[in-house]
């Protein structure tokens, strides 16, 4: 940690190389909480030059001399038309009213290009900077989650598997800063992907509900999760402006330690920003009051060379679930003319070892299965150039080429209680991707967005043998096909009309083509094939409208399709999905879809109440799953020196999932706020015998209530989070079958207990540069385990942050 602190030493010491002198300023707050506005856009009339605020809402009107008014403008907030200010030097300050139930209008993953929330036809929401501030959340995963809106599975510490509408992994779609994250290896089991992205470095997240295939292709069945990273900002005074902050954050229920810093510096014509965060936790505890199956009674571990099993001294402490992690991001912005700019960006993560949790608690007889079960240091890079332009021509008004390279490396190690051989298989992924948008305006209030895309995964993928005693490593089957590659190319055209001033209406289409190409080892397995060279073509489509026939009702409805393309995770994996059991090879497979039909209603009563609804019905058919299978005409084959059922994915059924959103939200008067959200989903798919079963992803009925006050310079929360009971009889099978995760009803079956947690948060503006965000967790220490997790929640938990901006 020491290179970290002096590199914040090293930034905060640069503020005051590069500052500027001061002329005239000005000091935007917030005129509820006191809280500086960055990032607002200071526009002087009648020059209309403009200056940005910087991150303690200051700016330098030197730019603007001559200008007689001053127009501020900031999403959230009431746009105001201010005098400018007389003094002839010094600084100014400025209250600015926050625009009632308006906050974050403005979208991006609705169109891909940004445009107002209330005009998409499908449900989007936004978090801001400024709840993620009073949240804290230690991972993207928990950010997502606080927005009470999104249901996260973990399987492990290091862990956080999103699930949306009853879907979750491969067909929800993970999207930064406009490049998709979703690589060929995306797999049907839960996901830890989202963790790669550290949210000290996240400006803003989208949440577009149900179908986005028509502007994001394969796997957006679900949802798309859209996540905007810090931005760099020109500076349209003289000279460099610098600025940028630092942050340290604690909490006692994982010993949290969390470092990051980042440096922005601007100019006229070139921007960057660069970030770094490290983080370390150590082992998990969790509350004294629940379920005793959630304890950690005892656990393995290896001593002079034999594995043994060790009583734990305080079984709430979930032993072999810390790990750490590092994030760098540097992004530069050049404005190579008026109307034309150039954006690139770098991101890369490392974790290190992370436990899997849910695997280490597996029984056998009276002991442990496993007595190591880890996933290698996992690593993701993006590289990523952008390319935008603003002119009126005959095919665009704007337009954006993006380039992009993502590296993805991850592994997974595991060894049987009292075995000497230690099981590796590794992979790495090249993800190219290449995407033009387009849209222009035509004739009336119409618009079109329409643009290509091509993408190009390659798989690389190794099996490995060790043995301890001797060290000595023998190859082993891969888990993918070696060299494997996904490949997947489109067009789509999105049309949006205004009838009239309160009427939108919207269609969309696209088409894809997809290839799968793998050459399979039958070294170790005689599959009746050695290569699959298959080719899908899928075409999606969208309907909807937006009414508002006046300023205080909203209607939404769409209808849609979705799709998920096999990929190299579905053609060519082989791996043990559970003990006794082996999933092979199938090249037979063709794409799934969805259909969705949606009703979405808004009412506000004035700047005090507003009311959200929306209803939806989702149809899978020709579902990717994993059935029981032969091989060469063996139903079970020995894997792993175990014999071992065969299965493999198929095109083998269909689900269906339908849900209600609610969300109230009160404003009152003495800086006082509430707001209610609950979300209700109910699933079913299609069993081998026909029958039905509850769908697996498809999460209990959950709710977030919060109660908040806001006054000078400081916010104040108190939060509850309710999750309802899932009984045996309302189980998924995979659920059930993996008993041992799960809390034993009267009867001996497993089930999900309904919990609740009470947090109490705040958020303090000590100054311009100082903040402080605090909170206790759980404060009644519920020991709980969200539903198909494999690891139990934090329990009392006490959370320090401390930020300072310069």
């Amino acid at each position: 940690m020491n290179y970290l602190w002096s590199l914040l030493l090293l930034m905060a010491g640069a503020s005051s190389v590069f500052a500027q002198t001061q002329t005239q300023t000005v000091t935007l707050r917030d005129a509820n909480s006191g809280e500086p506005l960055p990032w607002a856009t200071i526009e002087g009339m009648p020059s209309n030059r403009y200056v940005l605020t910087d991150e303690r809402g200051k700016a330098n009107l030197g730019t603007l001399t001559g200008d007689d008014s001053l127009r501020i403008r900031m999403v959230g907030y009431e746009g105001t038309v201010l005098r400018f200010p007389q003094k002839e030097a010094g600084n100014t300050e400025f209250l600015i009213n926050p625009a009632g139930f308006s906050l974050d209008q403005l979208v991006v993953s609705a169109t891909r290009w940004e445009q107002e929330r209330e005009s998409s036809a499908a449900k989007v929401i936004s978090i801001n900077s400024r709840d993620v501030a009073l949240q804290n959340p230690q991972t993207a995963a928990d950010l997502l989650a606080s927005s009470g809106q999104v249901f996260v599975q973990k399987s492990q510490l290091g862990g956080g598997s999103p699930m949306i509408r009853g879907f979750a992994t491969n067909r929800l779609l993970l999207v930064v800063d406009g490049v998709r994250m979703n690589s060929a290896i995306f797999r049907s089991g839960n996901l830890q992907n989202v963790i790669a992205l550290d949210p000290l470095g996240i400006e803003k997240t989208e949440v577009l509900f149900g179908p986005g295939s028509v502007l994001y292709g394969s796997d957006a069945i679900g949802g798309v999760m859209s996540f905007r990273t810090l931005q760099p900002r020109l500076h349209s005074g003289e000279g460099l402006q610098v600025s940028g902050s630092v942050f340290a954050r604690t909490a006692t229920a994982n010993w949290e330690k969390t470092g990051h810093a980042d440096l922005r510096l601007s100019h006229k014509r070139i921007a960057s920003i660069t970030s770094f965060t490290f983080t370390d936790y150590d082992n998990q505890r969790i509350g004294s009051n629940g379920p005793d199956e959630y304890l950690r009674p005892f656990f393995a571990t290896t001593i002079n060379g034999v594995d043994s099993l060790v009583a734990n001294d305080n079984p709430r402490e979930l032993v072999e679930s810390g790990y750490s992690q590092f994030n760098a991001m540097q992004k530069m912005l050049i404005r190579l003319s008026d109307s034309v700019q150039l954006d690139y960006g770098f991101h890369y993560s490392r974790s290190s070892d992370v436990p899997r949790y849910d695997r280490l608690r597996r029984p056998r007889n009276d002991g442990l299965r496993s007595a190591e079960w880890y996933y290698g240091p996992q690593i993701w890079m993006l590289n990523n150039l952008t390319l935008q332009a603003n002119a009126r021509t005959s095919l665009y008004d704007q337009i954006r080429v993006n380039l992009a390279y993502q590296r993805f490396e991850e592994s997974r190690n595991d060894r049987n209680f009292g075995a000497t051989v230690l099981n590796r298989t590794s992979e790495d992924v090249g993800a190219f991707s290449a995407n033009l948008d387009l849209q222009k305006g035509l004739r009336g209030d119409q618009r079109v967005f329409y643009g290509l895309e091509g993408i190009e995964n390659v798989v690389g993928s190794q099996g490995a043998e060790e043995e301890l005693s001797t060290g000595l490593v023998t190859e082993a089957p891969s888990r993918y096909p070696d060299g494997s590659r996904w490949s997947s190319y489109a067009a789509y055209l999105n049309y949006h009309w205004e009838p009239t001033s309160t009427l939108n209406l919207q269609a969309g289409g696209r088409y894809n083509y997809i290839a799968v190409n793998a050459d399979f080892d039958t070294a170790f397995f005689p599959f009746p094939f050695t290569e699959a060279n298959n080719t899908y073509g899928a075409f999606t489509g969208s309907l909807g409208a937006v009414y508002k026939p006046d300023a205080h009702w909203l209607f939404r409805v769409n209808g849609g399709s979705a799709f998920r393309a096999p990929n190299i995770d579905d053609v060519g994996k082989v791996f043990d999905s559970e003990p006794g059991s082996v999933v092979i090879p199938n090249p037979a497979l063709r794409p799934e879809y969805a259909w969705n039909a949606e009703l979405g209603v808004a009412r506000s009563f004035g700047q005090s109440v507003r009311i959200d609804l929306t209803g939806y019905h989702t149809w899978l058919q020709d579902a990717l799953v994993r059935r029981n299978f032969s091989l060469n005409g063996q139903d079970s084959i020995t894997y792993a020196g175990e014999l071992s059922q065969v299965q493999a994915i198929q095109n083998a059924a269909k689900a269906t999932v339908y849900g209600f959103l609610a969300a109230v939200e009160l404003k009152m008067p003495a800086g006082f706020g509430a707001v209610l959200r609950w979300n209700y989903q109910v699933g079913e798919e299609e069993l081998d015998d026909g029958s039905t079963a509850p769908l697996r992803h498809a999460a209990p009925w959950f709710s977030t209530a919060q109660v908040e006050w806001t006054g000078h310079n400081l916010r104040l929360a108190l939060i509850a989070h309710y999750h309802a009971e899932v009984p045996f009889e309302d189980m998924p099978p995979s659920e059930t079958a993996e008993d041992y995760l799960y809390a034993l009803d009267e009867s001996g079956n497993p089930y999900s207990p309904a919990w609740y947690r009470l947090d109490f948060r705040l958020l303090w503006q000590a100054s311009d540069a100082f903040r402080i965000s605090a909170g206790i967790e759980n404060l009644t220490d519920q020991r709980y385990q969200p539903f198909s997790s494999g690891i139990a929640a934090t329990g009392l938990n006490g959370v320090l942050g401390l930020r300072y901006a310069f």
